[in-house]
């Protein structure tokens, strides 16, 4: 009776795959502790290290992790859209809690656009001056075009010039300071015993044209006098002086908060 032959036993040709996992989460655990590293926030470090650490001993890291690092995950294992960004935490929003507000920072580059075209003939005369700095739109009307010397009365001569910026301060919704400057040649008169007072007259001379005659309403504005204490030349020559005798009219680069559906500005506070 012949023998039967044995078959070879088949080999198991997918245990690598064992390995190979075992290697994939390995690698998962050290990028992960890499990440937790790099944070500042040492109470995440630490959640993040006892998580992996009790993970590799009973599994599930992808959701451990998950968890920690940003989104919560429900009962079935699955995690929300709302994620954490690193080193934050972030409250999930559902639709209902969408703010009513949105913040919009007004373009002040048009409006400076604007005014070079239309005042280009006081700029050219050196009557005035207008550029972009880190406060905003700086509108620099110097003393000699504006106001006497020693006095803070408006030169009807430059009322049409005022009237160009007003109609661009009308149209934004930015807050405007007004900001008085003076030479450090000292003034003592009648009226005004120093600099300071000077300045800060001249500011309010202001105030009281755009808002009196152009009816810009006041709560837009504030009144700074610096007397000579922010000069922008040299007061050494009389070329100098000239130039740091001005009113500057700032329109603020300063962030805005408009209510949906009513489009009426309100001022938030500068960080």
């Amino acid at each position: 009776m012949a023998r039967k032959k044995k078959h070879a036993e088949h080999g198991n040709h997918e245990r690598w795959l064992i390995s190979y996992a075992d290697f994939i989460t390995l690698m998962f655990a050290f990028f992960v502790v890499m990440f937790a590293s790099s944070q500042t926030d040492k109470t995440k470090v630490e959640q993040i290290s006892s998580a992996v650490k009790d993970a590799l001993e009973h599994g599930g890291v992808p959701t451990v992790v998950h968890e920690i690092m940003g989104g919560t995950v429900d009962d079935k294992g699955s995690g929300n859209a709302m994620m954490k960004g690193p080193g934050g935490s972030q409250k999930v929003i559902s639709s209902a809690e969408i703010p009513e507000s949105k913040v919009a920072v007004t373009d002040l580059m048009p409006s400076m656009t604007y005014l070079n075209r239309v005042l280009a003939a006081e700029i050219k005369a050196g009557k005035i001056e207008v550029h972009l700095d880190v406060r905003g739109l700086v509108v620099s009307l110097r003393q000699a075009a504006f106001f006497p010397s020693g006095g803070d009365e408006i030169a009807p001569a430059g009322m049409k010039s005022i009237e160009k910026i007003a109609s661009v301060i009308r149209d934004l919704p930015n807050p405007v300071r007004l900001e008085g400057h003076t030479d450090s040649v000292p003034i003592h008169n009648q009226r005004f015993p120093s600099n300071w007072e000077l300045s800060a007259a001249r500011s309010i001379a202001m105030l009281q044209v755009l808002t009196g005659q152009y009816g810009i309403p006041n709560n837009r504005f504030a009144v700074a006098g610096y007397a000579e204490t922010k000069p922008i030349d040299t007061n050494e020559s009389e070329e100098g002086r000239t130039h740091n005798r001005r009113v500057d009219i700032v329109i603020l680069n300063q962030p805005v908060v408009v209510k949906q559906g009513t489009g009426k500005p309100v001022r938030k506070a500068a960080p």
